[in-house]
């Protein structure tokens, strides 16, 4: 696919970009390049080929997950000022 400068004037146009002949010559050929390259991608063949989250095998290592630390829950409550059925209750501050 190749774009003229008319196209690239129009599209411009439709982004409400306002671009002189010079712009839109730049752009044409930045644009038609762009457009080379997607080219070139879609003509390799993939078939066969599974899709990749990172272009190398890398994984990241993960623990196990397991409980390390001891419940200290009933010791906390023990200390607080008001708690009612292992809820902490605190006072209403909006009227």
């Amino acid at each position: 696919m190749s774009l003229s400068p008319d196209d690239v004037k129009r599209i411009a146009r439709l982004a409400r970009i306002e671009i002189d002949d010079s712009q839109a010559l730049a752009s044409q050929s930045q644009l038609n390049s762009i457009f080379d390259l997607i080219a070139t991608m879609q003509a390799v063949d993939t078939q066969g080929i599974a899709p990749m989250a990172h272009a190398q095998e890398v994984y990241q290592r993960l623990r196990a997950d397991s409980v390390t630390e001891t419940d200290h829950h009933a010791a906390f409550q023990a200390i607080a000022p008001a708690v009612e059925n292992g809820l902490y209750l605190v006072p209403k501050v909006i009227e």
